[in-house]
């Protein structure tokens, strides 16, 4: 198992209709966490990735995966 971590952030971003800038502002992060969160530069905490599944209200499984 790699460890390296996938996200789906970009997708529910985009089915909601909403920026990087929006989402962070809503979670209470910055603009550049979320973008280094997307691309894969930077493994959330328990505590953000929570606060990002539960302001899309969707299980974390369903925004974060380990890579195979």
């Amino acid at each position: 198992m790699s460890g390296e971590l996938n996200n789906r952030i970009r997708v529910f971003r985009a089915e909601h209709r909403m920026s990087q800038g929006e989402l962070a502002d809503e979670i209470g992060v910055s603009r550049k966490t979320i973008s280094t969160i997307e691309v894969g530069r930077f493994v959330p905490s328990t505590v953000i990735a929570l606060k990002i599944a539960r302001y899309f209200d969707a299980p974390v499984e369903e925004i974060f995966s380990l890579a195979d």
